[in-house]
C-alpha cells in the first residue's frame, strides 16, 4: 500500500481512513486489510471482518473497485458480529459432518435467538449430552485454530439446486425454486458446502471465540458479547439469561408452526402457489383468536383484576391486540376501557435529553408517573376521572372533557412499553394487575439453520406504518431503529418475564403482504444514505417470498394496523 503520487492507472485507487492509497490491480480486500493494518493502525484494518465499499458490503476475496471509499466493519458492528455467527453455524456444522458423518440422528436445526445466542437442536433429543457439545467444541476449534479458507463458489441458481438435491438440502432446494435471481454463492469449508443468507468471514481464524451450552431439548450457541461498565471499562461476556417464558412462547409457536405444515419460507410459498392464501390467513386468525380468547378467560377468572397492564418492543402491535382483546373481554361481561400510556407523556420541554441533546421518549421518566397512579388509583376507588390525550404535534397534554368511571368489573385495558416495570403502576395494588407480553416472533426460519430475526419483521412492520401514518421515509425509520433498539434493551426486555401471559403477535403469512408494501419504500432509499447497506440486506430477504395480497386479510387482523385499513383505525 503506498500514498498516490502519479497517474498510473494500472493501479487502484482506494481512499482508506480519508487518505488516498493504491494498490497492485491483483489485489483482493484481504490484501488491502493486510497493508492498511501494517501501515495504518489507526485505519481499523487489524479488526476488519467485512469491507464497506461505497455504501456497499463486500467480503474479503473481493476485489476492490478503483476509486471507491473504503470502511472496516468490525466485530463490533451489527453486520461484523452477524458474518461472525453465520461462520461460526459453517463451523459447527461441518465440525458435526465430520463427527457423525451421514448420521440422520446429528442432523442439526437452528430455531430461534434466545439472548443473542441461537438455540439448537439435533434431530434426536437423546445425542445432546456434555460428551456430545464437549466433542464438537473441540472439534471446531481445531478448525478454528488451523485458519481453514471459507471459499464462495458463485454460480447459477439451477446449479445451486442441483448441489442440494444430490446432498439431501430439501430445504434449501424448495427456497430456491422461488428466487427471481439466476446466480448465487455457495460457501465451501474444507470441502463441506453450505448456502448462508448474508456474509461470510474469509477464514476460520477470523473467528474471536465461542462456547456451546445444553440448554432445554437442545443446545445453545454463544460469541462473546461487548460489555461496557460505567466506569468506561471494556469487556467481551458469554453472560447468558434463559428467559424460559420468551423460550416457551418461541417455541410453541414453532411448533405450531410445524403441525401446519409451515416450518420455512419454502413451506409458505409452496403453500402460497399451490393451495392459494386464503385458508392459511383464515387459519391463523383463527389461532390468534383462540389465544386471545384463553387470556380473557383467565382475567375473567379473577374478579380482583381491574389493570391489564400490556407491553411490547416497537411494532409489536400492541394496539390492536389491547382492541382484540377488549372484544374478547367483553364476551365474558366485562366492560374494558383500553387507554395508552403515551397520553401521560411529559409536556415536550419536561421531557429527559439524550446525550446528544435529543429528546429521549423511551425511558421511563418521559411519563408523568405521578399522575398516571393518581388517576389510576381514583378509577380503582370508583371516582370520575378527565382523562387525557397527548398531541404529539404540540408536545402537550390536553384535557378536552373525557371523563372516565369505571363501573363494577369494569376493566382498564393499559398499553405501553413500560407496563411491565412496576415502576410505571407503583401505587397500584399488585393483585389488581395482569400483565401481558407481547411481541412478534417470527416462527418462520429461511431454512434449517438461517433463522428470521424477529427483529426483522417488527423493522418491515414500522417501515411501512410509518411511511402510511406519519409521512416517514424508510430512510427515516431505519435511521431511527438503532435508537429504538436501545430503548428495548433497556425498558422492555429486562421485565418480560414478569408477564403473567405473553401472545406472540406475529402472522406465519405476514412477510409475504408486508413485501408488496415494503419493497418500493426500501427502492426509494439513495445508495449514498447511511441505511443503504440496510435497505439492500432487507430487499435481498424479501426477495425469498411469493407476495401475498391483502384483500383477503380480515379487518381485524393485527397486521392491518401496519398495512391499513383496520376496523380498530390504527
Amino acid at each position: 500500500m503506498s500514498a498516490v503520487k502519479g497517474k498510473d492507472q494500472k493501479r487502484i485507487r482506494l481512499t482508506i481512513h480519508g487518505k488516498e492509497y493504491e494498490f497492485p490491480p491483483e489485489s483482493r480486500y484481504r490484501d488491502v486489510t493486510a497493508k492498511a493494518a501494517e501501515q495504518d493502525p489507526d485505519s481499523g484494518a487489524a479488526q476488519a471482518l467485512l469491507i464497506l465499499e461505497n455504501n456497499k458490503l463486500r467480503e474479503m476475496e473481493s476485489r476492490p473497485v478503483d476509486g471507491s471509499d473504503v470502511t472496516f466493519v468490525s466485530y463490533d458492528d451489527k453486520a461484523g458480529w452477524d458474518s461472525h455467527r453465520r461462520t461460526l453455524l459453517l463451523i459447527l456444522r461441518k465440525a458435526i459432518s465430520d463427527l457423525f458423518p451421514a448420521d440422520p440422528d446429528y442432523a442439526v436445526t437452528v430455531h430461534f435467538t434466545i439472548n443473542n445466542s441461537l438455540y439448537c437442536t439435533l434431530r434426536k433429543e437423546t445425542c445432546v449430552t456434555d460428551g456430545f457439545l464437549e466433542q464438537v467444541s473441540d472439534r471446531m476449534r481445531q478448525i478454528i485454530g488451523a485458519g481453514c479458507p471459507i471459499r464462495k463458489r458463485r454460480g447459477t441458481t439451477e446449479e445451486a439446486m442441483r448441489v442440494f438435491r444430490e446432498r439431501g438440502m430439501k430445504d434449501k432446494e424448495q427456497l430456491f425454486r422461488y428466487r427471481m435471481s439466476s446466480s448465487t454463492n455457495l460457501y465451501e469449508l474444507d470441502g463441506f458446502m453450505d448456502y448462508y443468507y448474508g456474509y461470510m468471514l474469509d477464514t476460520t481464524a477470523q473467528i474471536m471465540d465461542f462456547q456451546l451450552r445444553k440448554h432445554e431439548s437442545g443446545f445453545v450457541l454463544l460469541q462473546p458479547q461487548r460489555v461496557i461498565y460505567r466506569t468506561g471499562k471494556e469487556q467481551r461476556s458469554f453472560a447468558f439469561e434463559a428467559r424460559k417464558k420468551v423460550f416457551d412462547i418461541q417455541m410453541s409457536s414453532k411448533k405450531w408452526g410445524a403441525r401446519i405444515g409451515l416450518r420455512d419460507v419454502g413451506d409458505l410459498n409452496d403453500r402460497i402457489v399451490n393451495s392459494g392464501s386464503k385458508q392459511l390467513i383464515l387459519i391463523q386468525e383463527a389461532y390468534h383468536e383462540r389465544q386471545l380468547s384463553a387470556i380473557a378467560e383467565k382475567i375473567a377468572a379473577d374478579p380482583r383484576k381491574r389493570f391489564v397492564m400490556i407491553a411490547g418492543p416497537s411494532s409489536s402491535g400492541k394496539t390492536t391486540f389491547s382492541h382484540r382483546l377488549s372484544v374478547q373481554l367483553a364476551i365474558h361481561g366485562i366492560t374494558p376501557h383500553p387507554i395508552a400510556v403515551d397520553d401521560y407523556f411529559l409536556d415536550r420541554e419536561k421531557t429527559p435529553l439524550n446525550p446528544d441533546g435529543s429528546y429521549n421518549f423511551e425511558c421511563l421518566e418521559a411519563i408523568d408517573i405521578e399522575q398516571f397512579n393518581h388517576d389510576m388509583l381514583c378509577l380503582l376507588d370508583g371516582q370520575e376521572v378527565d382523562m387525557p390525550t397527548f398531541n404529539f404535534k404540540t408536545g402537550k397534554r390536553e384535557y378536552k372533557g373525557k371523563k372516565l368511571k369505571l363501573g363494577e368489573g369494569d376493566i382498564m385495558v393499559i398499553e405501553g412499553i413500560h407496563c411491565l416495570n412496576d415502576a410505571l403502576s407503583h401505587a397500584l395494588p399488585s393483585e389488581n394487575k395482569f400483565k401481558v407480553y407481547i411481541s412478534a416472533l417470527t416462527q418462520l426460519s429461511v431454512d434449517d439453520h438461517d433463522p428470521i430475526p424477529t427483529t426483522d419483521g417488527r423493522l418491515l412492520r414500522r417501515i411501512v406504518r410509518d411511511a402510511r401514518t406519519r409521512g416517514t421515509s424508510a430512510e427515516g425509520t431505519i435511521s431511527m431503529w438503532p435508537s429504538v433498539r436501545f430503548g428495548e434493551e433497556n425498558y422492555i426486555f429486562p421485565f418480560q418475564e414478569s408477564a403473567d401471559v405473553m401472545f406472540n403477535s406475529a402472522l406465519i403469512y405476514e412477510l409475504a403482504v408486508l413485501k408488496v408494501y415494503a419493497q418500493p419504500l426500501l427502492f426509494g432509499i439513495d445508495r449514498s444514505s447511511p441505511a443503504y447497506t440496510e435497505a439492500r440486506r432487507l430487499l435481498k430477504f424479501l426477495d425469498y417470498f411469493v407476495p401475498i395480497s391483502s384483500e383477503q386479510i380480515p379487518v381485524n387482523s393485527l397486521v392491518r394496523e401496519f398495512i391499513g385499513g383496520s376496523c380498530f383505525d390504527v
